[in-house]
């Protein structure tokens, strides 16, 4: 079995990590958007039964990585000959989008309560539920953000952007309620709501960038690191023409070397071998590297 055989072993089990902790997330957030909505309807609060079904957009942001996913996972093909990795960015993107809808429409609803104020009660069971659905989302997404860098997923750690912003809301929620306990004034409700919806458009923009850059083949690694790596070969006298694209679990370098023009094929061969496996295990292993070789020519053998 070939480096590229093993590779794509890989790369399938490693999507098969994702989406085992996709479907757990799922599970999960259905869960809490159940409970939610059994536990208004129990004690008849229509605010706890309208963040239950909000919190179902947690499972839908799950549904678009399982399917960004399953076809990131198809293998390459001719009309695909580099794979559908890129799907998982795509999904990505969705994610972001709907993060933006909902910061949009979290910011429209705090400008609204500034003109119509809505009293806020909540009843002690109710608030129990509250506090156990934020806790459960905090170790949802502390475990989701976890195991997608682990796996270098982005739709993995673009999910659990989604889910901490379930959380955000949850919390602005508590606080509101406090403070307007407490004695400060119902204006601080629509406020708190404005500050959160800040955030989530800055959690909106993070993934959009980072998508983005990969779609666009922005340079995933330092030129300067590739040539540390490759100028511990002697037998490189030159090296230019270096780029870099895609993400740490698909990653594409090619660059121009220059070496003694006496070296013959079969040397120049295991030359580049020996660079691309040396780069695999220092930069990163997802890698595949294309080195074209050309002669070295100093001013001496020149004169």
């Amino acid at each position: 079995m070939n480096t590229e055989d093993c590779e794509k072993i890989k790369g399938g089990e490693n999507y098969k990590k994702v989406k085992l902790v996709l479907w757990l997330i799922l599970f999960a957030n259905l869960g809490v958007a159940i409970t939610k909505i059994i536990v208004g309807g129990l004690i008849n609060s229509s605010s706890l039964s309208a963040d239950g079904i909000h919190s179902l957009s947690d499972g839908m942001s799950n549904v678009v990585g399982l399917i960004g996913i399953s076809v990131a996972s198809v293998p390459t093909d001719k009309d695909h000959p580099y794979g559908h990795k890129k799907f998982e960015i795509v999904a990505s993107l969705f994610i972001g989008a709907m993060l933006l809808f909902l910061g949009f429409k979290i910011l429209y609803t705090g400008i609204n309560r500034f003109f119509n104020p809505v009293e806020l009660s909540i009843s002690l069971i109710s608030l129990i539920s509250l506090i156990l659905t934020i806790i459960v989302n905090i170790c949802v997404t502390t475990y989701e953000r976890k195991k997608g860098k682990e796996y270098n997923s982005y739709i993995l750690i673009s999910d659990s952007i989604h889910t901490k912003s379930d959380i955000l809301i949850s919390i602005g929620v508590l606080i509101s309620l406090l403070v307007i306990k407490l004695g400060l004034p119902p204006v601080i409700d629509p406020i708190i709501s404005i500050i959160i919806s800040l955030f989530i458009f800055h959690a909106s923009y993070e993934i959009f960038k980072e998508s983005l850059g990969i779609l666009s083949d922005k340079a995933v690694i330092q030129e300067e690191d590739i040539i540390l790596v490759v100028k511990s070969f002697n037998e490189v006298k030159n090296i230019h023409k270096i780029r870099s694209r895609g993400s740490m679990n698909d990653m594409y370098v090619d660059m121009h070397i220059m070496i003694d023009p006496n070296m013959n094929i079969e040397e120049s061969h295991e030359l580049t071998h020996k660079i691309e496996e040396e780069i695999k295990c220092k930069i990163c292993s997802n890698c595949q590297v294309i080195i074209h070789v050309e002669p070295y020519y100093s001013m001496e053998n020149a004169l």
